[in-house]
């Protein structure tokens, strides 16, 4: 993520959770993803978390299409 600066990610990552629906105290819990985009990301274990991985997933997909880097790597599976 070093392509942008913190304001651009911070700015992405407030209106894919707006978009998605995701409270802003839960953004903290995307950062991790974005971080490592294309690395292992969590996947849903069906326990009704809150939030959950897949909603944190979504949340992470359209912050890195907004900020033109969409993920290449395939997303685990449900």
């Amino acid at each position: 993520m070093a392509d942008f600066t913190e304001e651009q990610l911070h700015a992405a990552l407030h209106r894919a959770s707006a978009e998605l629906s995701l409270p802003d105290y839960y953004m903290a819990c995307v950062r991790p993803l974005l971080r490592d985009a294309e690395g292992r990301w969590p996947r849903c274990c069906g326990g009704g978390c809150e939030p959950c991985a897949q909603q944190l997933i979504r949340v992470a997909l359209r912050t890195l299409e907004l900020l033109g880097r969409p993920r290449v790597a395939p997303l685990p599976e449900e």
